[in-house]
């Protein structure tokens, strides 16, 4: 590859179990790496002090291999763009304690990115395929594991949050849930997986009522473990006779609550077009509900490839980009923070 000659911005992801670095040169995307942690599966989810361990021995590697990758030397670096938070306390302070050192040692500027902004900014990530980003303004609805919104789009660094979970996130109730049935860590793909099989008005759960945008799953984990509890007080095979349609019954639920409070923003704030970000995002009933409400309501919509739903490096260096642009630097002395 030749030498660029616009901006190179290398992204560093370290928020919670995946350790990634990405490289883009003029907003396009020439490398995205990530290392995951197979570690946590045995424990039934991430363990806080086994993941900063991980991160530590995997952030050298990783990012050589994004630099070798793209391509690019680093003297060639523009800036270094970083996860500030939110996500594990110690997991972000791997990241950012070698994002630092690396900017100082290059003496180019630092960037810290909000993780959950760069969910939404994945959008406009280009790696050479032909596909198209969405218009200002947009609603984006982001889920994962840790973080559940709903959020006016104006610019790529105009964002208001119109509602959030109050209680759990949208992705931890899909692998609580998995939990509860006996499926192993991650559970949420499982619970896709197996709902494609099952019939979702088995066992109807009751959805949760809540002001604006605002949504809750706390309750609706809660009557799902009832209903699984009671099943087996009656059947000890229960689980294992019901699965799919357990599956699909607390998919449809969590999709619908998250569908509901989408479809109530798009309408209400008059905005044409509609997002789906974060790790949930690949939920295939998710995706296909998307798209049916945006058929339904006349509303453009638009995903991203699975690759970068997920945490990856990649949205993080396109949100630095950005940041990048506008002059949006910090000192050497930045922290994390681990609440959004």
């Amino acid at each position: 590859m030749s030498s660029p000659s616009g901006t190179v911005i290398l992204g560093i992801e370290s928020s919670c179990d995946e350790t990634a670095a990405a490289v883009l040169v003029d907003g396009v995307v020439r490398s995205n790496v990530i290392a995951g942690q197979e570690v946590h599966r045995q424990w039934g989810g991430v363990v806080p002090e086994l993941a900063s361990r991980a991160h530590q021995e995997h952030i050298v590697p990783v990012v050589h291999e994004a630099l070798r990758v793209a391509g690019i030397q680093p003297t060639e670096l523009s800036a270094i763009a970083f996860t500030q938070g939110p996500g594990l306390i110690g997991a972000l302070l791997v990241g950012t304690c070698f994002a630092r050192s690396m900017a100082q040692a290059l003496n180019i500027p630092l960037v810290a990115v909000d993780h959950v902004q760069a969910h939404v900014l994945a959008h406009f990530i280009k790696d050479g395929e032909p596909r198209p980003a969405p218009s200002f303004p947009f609603l984006n609805l982001t889920v994962s594991g840790g973080h559940t919104r709903i959020v006016r789009v104006d610019g790529p660094l105009r964002m208001t949050v119109l509602g959030t979970t109050l209680d759990d996130a949208a992705g931890e109730a899909f692998d609580k849930g998995a939990k509860v049935l006996g499926l192993p860590y991650p559970g949420g793909p499982l619970i896709d997986q197996h709902a494609r099989l099952g019939d979702a008005s088995r066992y109807p759960l009751p959805l949760p009522s809540t002001q604006g945008y605002d949504m809750s799953f706390s309750g609706l984990k809660t009557a799902f473990k009832d209903l699984v509890n009671r099943g087996l007080a009656n059947d000890p095979l229960f689980v294992e006779r019901e699965l799919p349609h357990l599956c699909a019954s607390l998919q449809r639920a969590i999709v619908d609550v998250l569908l509901r409070k989408l479809s109530k923003a798009a309408r209400e704030q008059g905005v044409l077009r509609i997002a789906l970000a974060g790790g949930v995002s690949a939920n295939s009933a998710l995706r296909k509900g998307t798209l049916e409400l945006g058929q339904r309501e006349e509303l453009e919509v638009f995903i991203p490839p699975f690759a970068y739903c997920t945490d990856n490096a990649a949205m993080i260096a396109m949100a630095g980009h950005f940041l990048h642009a506008e002059g949006h630097h910090v000192t050497l002395d930045a922290v994390p923070f681990p609440r959004a």
